[in-house]
């Protein structure tokens, strides 16, 4: 982000996300294509959310004194272009890496970063959420990086653990105690739905003939958004990509196995602008106007009384990288930073 890089005295920065479930493999050699590090303009700020790196007690362990093999690679990586490591965080398999361009780091204040655990009863992390959050040029962001319950049948507990984790994670800060108080929150991972009731065959055959738009409807995060609020709040961007998972390794080929598992989004990224609360006293008098006024748009708003704009410029998958059965999704953002 710069100064050339203003828009109505606004300054515009680019946020590159990615999640990817490895299924405790090592890192391919080459991540460069994960971070599209030639897009221009460049990228201000990596905020990488891995599941499933290599959790092993004795594996684990060695990973605490020294750092995993996963951060080795991006920060070989993304260190040679002027960005430094901000700060990480590991629940077992559960890994969040926020890396930033040096000329930011003045900018990144109060940063804390926490846990919640869900799986085995909560007690050895083999799901939950992990997560980041620092004041980004005075603008208060957080980051979260989930693993949900797995399997068909269990759409409901999944949102049950969402809903958990955002309401557990919490915060020393008497401004932004929890995570929804962030002004911006980005929520991504391995939330595990899956696509109901459609079978096999027609699952393949709509990716296959590039139909995906026949299996939106009964994506379980699709279908849960419509009956939940919380889920109402959250943003995502079309899922024009291919489901990803789950995949035979090393190859493009879905679950070749003699379980079959249906393709499904398990691999996600959502994103939240915190709703604007009016004092009490003016809130009768909006609920008059809300039935006198004709529905507007977020544009009508302005910059002046949303100072953190949030754009997706990408959602996608990258099909290439066959170390998992599951892909990587990665999405690309525009924030432009006003004055707080």
């Amino acid at each position: 982000m710069s100064k050339g890089g203003r828009n109505g005295g606004r300054d515009k920065c680019r946020l590159h996300v990615v999640t990817w479930n490895v299924a405790t493999a090592e890192p391919p050699e080459d991540v460069t294509a994960l971070l599209q590090l030639d897009v221009q303009p460049p990228t201000d700020l990596y905020v990488i959310g891995l599941q499933e790196v290599n959790a092993a007690p004795v594996r684990f362990l060695s990973d605490m004194l020294v750092e995993d093999s996963w951060s080795h690679v991006f920060m070989d990586t993304l260190a040679p272009r002027g960005f430094v490591k901000v700060t990480s965080i590991r629940m077992q398999g559960l890994l969040l890496l926020l890396f930033a361009k040096q000329i930011h780091l003045p900018y990144i204040q109060k940063i804390q970063a926490t846990y919640t655990r869900t799986g085995i009863f909560g007690y050895w992390g083999n799901k939950g959420g992990v997560s980041v959050r620092f004041s980004f040029y005075g603008h208060m962001v957080c980051f979260l990086n989930c693993h949900l319950a797995a399997h068909m049948n269990y759409a409901l507990q999944r949102v049950d653990e969402l809903e958990y984790i955002l309401e557990a994670q919490d915060f020393d800060l008497t401004d932004t105690p929890h995570i929804r108080d962030h002004k911006v929150v980005f929520c991504f991972g391995d939330l595990n739905f899956r696509i109901s009731d459609h079978g096999l065959h027609f699952i393949r055959s709509s990716i296959n003939s590039g139909r995906l738009n026949l299996l939106w409807s009964k994506d379980q995060l699709t279908t849960m958004k419509a009956k939940e609020p919380f889920l109402q709040e959250f943003e995502e961007g079309q899922l024009n990509f291919k489901p990803t998972y789950k995949f035979d390794r090393n190859s493009e080929n879905y679950d070749t196995s003699g379980k079959k598992r249906k393709p499904a989004w398990t691999d996600r990224i959502l994103w939240r602008i915190k709703p604007k609360s009016p004092p009490p006293e003016e809130e009768e008098q909006e609920e008059q106007e809300e039935q006198e006024e004709t529905a507007s748009t977020s544009a009508d708003q302005g910059p002046d009384e949303y100072p953190l704009l949030v754009t997706q410029d990408k959602y996608t998958s990258l099909m290439s990288y066959g170390v998992s059965d599951h892909k990587p999704v990665v999405a690309s953002f525009s924030l432009e930073v006003g004055d707080n």
